[in-house]
C-alpha cells in the first residue's frame, strides 16, 4: 500500500489578499477533491492551489482531505498574522478553570497511577477546558467527531502548538480510556507532526563564564550541579543531602522522569564547593533549600539566577536552565564518551532521544576537509 501524500497548508499573501496555499506533489485524486473547497484556485506564479483565507475552514478541510492525505498545518500554528494582538489573553481565556469541576474519578486515578505533579497539573487544566466547552452535554455522550472538531477549533482559533495539542489529546484520552474504561478505538484524533528542533547549547567557554559570574556560592553550586550532572530543574530541586555519594563521585537522582532512579556524575571540583556551601548554609533536608529551612528551592529562581549570570557574561540570546543539561550531553559527546553512557547519565529510555546530540556536536566538523578544497590542491 502506498503511503498517504502530504498537503502542506501555508499562510501567504497573493495579489494583496491573505490566502492559504495548498502545496503537494501532483495527484489527480487530490486535485479533484480540493477543487470541492469554496473559491479554491490554481496560481501559475506560486505553482500551487490556494484559497482565500476568509473562506478557509480547517475543520471542513480536515474532514474532506483526511481519507486521502495527511495535512501538515504546523506553519499555521506559528503564523504571526494581524489577528494575533486580538487573541484573548490567557488569563481571561481560562478563568472558567477555577469553577469547572473535574470529572468524577479523574484526579483520584491520576494519583493512583502516580503521575507526576506537572502532568497532573497539565491534565486537570486541559480536561477542565474540555468539560467547559461541552458544559451543556454529558461527557460520556460526546462523539468522536465532536472531539475532533473541538481540537481543530483550538488549533484554528487559539493557535495551540503541536506539543500542547498532544497534551490535550492525552488528557482527553486519559478520561475516556482510563477513567471510563473505553477502548482506545472509541474515538480518533489526528496527532500533529511535531517539529524536532536541535537542542540549544552553550559552548564550554560560555558555561565557564556563566558560573564565574555567580558571586553567590549557593547560586554557583546550583548552576554547576545542573551542568555537571546533566539534571533537569525538577531533579535539581528534588536532590536531598543523602543523594550525594561523595566517596564515589556520584549523585543519585531518585524518581526522575518515568519514575526511574539513575546515577550521574559528581565533579570533584563541585564537591569542594558543596562542602563550603554546606558549612555556610546548613541545609537540613533538601540539598538546595528555599528561604525557609526545610523547604525546596523554587524552579523559577533557577531560571532567574541563570538569566542574571548569562547577562553578566555577555550572552544575549534567549537562554533556559535546560540548555545546561543539553550542554552537558554535547560536551561529553565531543570528549568521545560513548553515546550509551550519555543515555544512561541523562536517563533517556530510548537511544534515539540521545542521538539528537550527534547533530548538535560541532567540534569535530572543523577538522573535516571539504572535498572542494581537495579539487584545488596543487598536484
Amino acid at each position: 500500500m502506498n503511503p498517504k501524500p502530504t498537503i502542506s497548508l501555508i499562510p501567504a499573501t497573493h495579489r494583496g489578499n491573505e490566502v492559504i496555499l495548498f502545496r503537494f506533489d501532483y495527484n489527480e485524486n487530490l486535485i479533484k477533491t480540493i477543487r470541492k473547497l469554496p473559491e479554491i484556485r490554481w496560481s501559475a506564479t506560486k505553482k500551487c492551489w490556494y484559497q482565500p483565507k476568509i473562506q478557509f475552514n480547517l475543520n471542513h478541510t480536515f474532514a474532506l482531505i483526511k481519507p486521502l492525505a495527511f495535512l501538515d498545518y504546523k506553519l499555521m500554528l506559528s503564523e504571526k498574522n494581524q489577528d494575533a494582538p486580538n487573541k484573548t489573553p490567557t488569563e481571561n481565556r481560562y478563568t472558567h478553570r477555577a469553577t469547572t469541576p473535574l470529572p468524577d474519578g479523574y484526579m483520584e486515578l491520576l494519583h493512583q497511577k502516580r503521575y507526576s505533579e506537572n502532568t497532573i497539573r497539565t491534565y486537570t487544566a486541559y480536561i477542565k477546558d474540555f468539560s467547559y466547552a461541552f458544559r451543556n452535554k454529558q461527557l460520556s455522550e460526546i462523539t468522536k467527531e465532536e472531539i475532533s472538531s473541538y481540537m481543530l477549533g483550538l488549533i484554528e482559533k487559539n493557535k495551540i502548538s503541536g506539543t500542547e495539542q498532544n497534551q490535550r489529546i492525552n488528557a482527553i484520552k486519559f478520561y475516556y480510556e482510563k477513567v471510563l474504561g473505553h477502548e482506545k478505538s472509541t474515538y480518533y484524533l489526528e496527532r500533529p507532526r511535531t517539529e524536532k528542533p536541535l537542542p540549544k547549547v552553550f559552548s564550554k567557554q560560555e558555561v565557564i563564564s556563566i558560573i564565574k559570574q555567580c558571586s553567590n556560592l549557593k547560586h554557583r553550586c546550583i548552576l554547576s550541579m545542573i551542568y555537571s550532572a546533566g539534571l533537569r530543574r525538577s531533579e535539581l530541586i528534588n536532590l536531598k543531602l543523602s543523594d550525594i555519594l561523595a566517596d564515589r563521585n556520584q549523585i543519585i537522582i531518585r524518581h526522575a522522569k518515568g519514575k526511574k532512579d539513575r546515577y550521574s556524575l559528581l565533579s570533584p571540583h563541585l564537591l569542594k564547593e558543596l562542602r563550603a556551601y554546606y558549612k555556610t548554609f546548613r541545609p537540613t533536608v533538601w540539598l538546595f533549600e528555599g528561604q525557609k529551612p526545610g523547604t525546596q528551592y523554587s524552579a523559577s529562581s533557577i531560571r532567574k539566577i541563570l538569566s542574571i549570570a548569562a547577562k553578566k557574561a555577555g550572552i544575549k540570546r534567549r537562554i533556559t536552565p535546560h540548555m545546561l543539561r543539553h550542554s552537558f550531553a554535547t560536551h561529553l559527546l565531543e570528549q568521545g564518551i560513548d553515546l550509551r553512557y550519555i543515555q544512561s547519565l541523562l536517563g533517556h529510555s530510548s537511544s534515539k532521544t540521545t542521538e539528537i546530540y550527534t547533530h548538535v556536536s560541532t567540534s569535530e566538523l572543523s577538522k573535516i576537509k571539504n572535498p572542494l578544497d581537495d579539487l584545488w590542491e596543487p598536484d
